[in-house]
């Protein structure tokens, strides 16, 4: 199941699936068994919680594709690491405070560059994703910018 719904994610799991007229919706988790903290890189079992996280993917059949992701956070083993809890991210499937999936921003980032403004939004509402005029163009060309000198 997993390799139809989300082909080229590794270590997931695909808990339900339910499909209406109007949505299929998916509940995904991962299947690792850790994960690496984003600071210090050390990997890391040791679970601290869990919660939610609803990230838009691309329309499927003429659907919305509704993920409901059980995402894991965990403690940094390192105690000389600033961060001491670290939540878990899907390559491939999410990143850091994104509310797209990876898919999503890839197809908005090519409907942005290829339209761009008003069309690009117009575009994407025929996909069922709806977003800003400069919605579009800026999560393509988004950057985080580097931490000024102290």
């Amino acid at each position: 199941m997993e390799g139809l719904l989300l082909p080229s994610i590794a270590d997931v799991s695909v808990q339900s699936l339910d499909v209406s007229h109007e949505a299929i919706r998916v509940n995904v988790c991962s299947t690792s068994a850790g994960a690496a903290c984003p600071d210090c890189g050390s990997e890391s079992t040791r679970v601290h919680s869990s919660y939610l996280r609803f990230p838009a993917d691309v329309p499927t059949g003429g659907r919305l594709v509704v993920l409901q992701l059980r995402v894991r956070r965990f403690f940094c083993p390192q105690s000389s690491c600033a961060r001491q809890t670290f939540a878990e991210q899907l390559p491939g499937l999410t990143r850091r405070y994104s509310r797209w999936t990876e898919r999503l921003r890839s197809t908005l980032a090519a409907v942005g560059l290829a339209l761009a403004g008003r069309a690009g939004a117009r575009m994407a509402r025929a996909f069922g994703v709806s977003i800003s005029r400069g919605s579009g163009t800026t999560s393509v060309t988004r950057r985080r910018r580097p931490a000024e000198p102290g």
